[in-house]
């Protein structure tokens, strides 16, 4: 007879490497369970406390300190030991005065410390958009959630500005709209997947192919010092107009 329901364990070999664990040190880690993000972009909350914030020696430990609601994240209290932490999202510790916002590197995820005005919002990449009755939208973001988009005048294209991997600014915890970052030549964006993952700076060029798909078509990013990185558009997560939107940590 067949295994029935998900996996309850994960080995430490073949985890996600993005997760700040040794491999070696035990045969087994916690697995995540289904949320707003995917497994390959993704860490448990148990480990982000345990391994990345040092606030527990044990798993143990780790599991009493998310299940006496000491952890919200992006605006919202959470209780479950597995629930998994990603890209962009709001971490906040009342108790310690702390908050973080999780950002690509290197290495994988890193909590990045931000600043109060910082808080109260989170920006998220529109993977998909459609169309609903009457004519309104509905945008799909990368954290597994939708926000629904109502338009006066369904017939009119100049009020569809909305395009796949545009980013939204959205209000937390309350999820409500604050802005449209579009992507294009001249906006800053930070590079979220491939060798150069953590780099950012701003567009300085899309090599459009009629035959390519959008998702692959090459894209040029200049930093500060003039250096620049290349990778394809799924890897580009833009961050504003022409400045970011949120505070970035300085990348060697």
């Amino acid at each position: 007879m067949g295994r029935k329901g998900e996996r309850k364990h994960l080995k430490r070999k073949p985890a996600p490497k993005i997760w700040p664990i040794h491999r070696k040190e035990a045969v087994w880690t916690l697995r995540f369970k289904p949320g707003p993000h995917s497994m390959s972009r993704c860490i448990p909350l148990t480990l982000v406390v345990r391994d990345m914030l040092k606030f527990a020696k044990t798993g143990k430990e780790a599991k009493k300190i998310v299940s006496q609601e000491k952890i919200r994240v992006d605006g919202k209290i959470r209780r479950e030991e597995h629930f998994p932490v990603g890209l962009m999202d709001v971490i906040f510790i009342p108790e310690a005065k702390r908050v973080y916002r999780v950002l690509p590197s290197g290495k994988g995820l890193l909590l990045h410390p931000i600043e109060a005005n910082e808080t109260e919002f989170k920006l998220c990449r529109i993977e998909d958009k459609n169309t609903v009755n009457g004519g309104h939208t509905q945008l799909s973001l990368h954290d597994g959630t939708c926000v629904f988009i109502r338009v006066n005048e369904p017939k009119k294209p100049e009020e569809d500005v909305y395009q796949t991997l545009d980013t939204l600014k959205l209000s937390i915890p309350e999820r409500e709209p604050l802005g449209h970052i579009k992507l294009a030549v001249g906006a800053p964006a930070i590079i979220i997947g491939g060798k150069n993952v953590g780099k950012y700076g701003k567009i300085t060029a899309v090599e459009e192919k009629p035959s390519q798909k959008r998702r692959e078509l090459l894209v040029t990013i200049e930093d500060k010092k003039g250096k620049q990185f290349q990778t394809i558009l799924d890897f580009i997560f833009v961050l504003g107009d022409t400045e970011p939107s949120i505070s970035l940590p300085e990348v060697d």
